[in-house]
């Protein structure tokens, strides 16, 4: 489903520190950081965060891919201990490829790529400069090449949206996957 809440249904509502579902702390001044409660735990402890800046960087689909990889071997996602879950980890890196991916082709590329989980969903958010709303091309033709970047971000994900912040450039392109059970 596409929508533009800020967070998906049910009864989270909003985090406490604002939409985009990042700790407080900020990012350190270049890279990648990590934060949050549970950084570096046993999976199904509280929330993590991981974030990735592409300021100045070059190859960021890679990247990203690679920073979620090892954000996933962090918390305890891979290495997968069934089929399922090895679903679960490659169903997240597509959909990693995929928003990055778009940022690049219709943003002006990428700034920041989040990551946090908690004990049911991981939450991968893109932030970029772009103007434009993405949405699934329909009808979608599957035999055509390009143009499934979203289609397929709607079929892997539990919900997707964008947040926009008044008065600042750009959106956020957020996703939510099911952690493995």
């Amino acid at each position: 489903m596409s929508t533009t809440r800020p967070y998906s249904p049910g009864d989270r509502g909003p985090e406490p520190s604002g939409a985009s579902g990042t700790s407080a702390q900020g990012p350190p001044a270049q890279g990648a950081s990590s934060g949050g409660s549970g950084e570096g735990a046993a999976p199904g402890r509280g929330r993590q965060v991981r974030r990735l800046s592409f300021e100045d960087e070059s190859g960021v689909v890679p990247l990203a891919r690679d920073f979620t990889r090892q954000a996933l071997y962090a918390w305890g996602w891979l290495p997968a201990a069934t089929a399922d879950h090895r679903a679960a980890a490659e169903d997240v890196l597509l959909v990693v490829s995929e928003l990055v991916t778009n940022a690049c082709l219709h943003a002006e590329g990428p700034q920041e790529l989040r990551i946090a989980c908690d004990n049911k969903v991981l939450r991968i958010e893109v932030a970029d400069r772009g103007a434009g709303q993405p949405a699934p091309r329909t009808p979608h033709r599957a035999g055509r090449p390009g143009g499934h970047g979203m289609f397929i971000v709607q079929r892997l994900c539990l919900d997707w949206g964008v947040v926009r912040t008044p008065g600042v450039a750009g959106k956020t392109v957020w996703a939510e996957l099911g952690a493995p059970a």
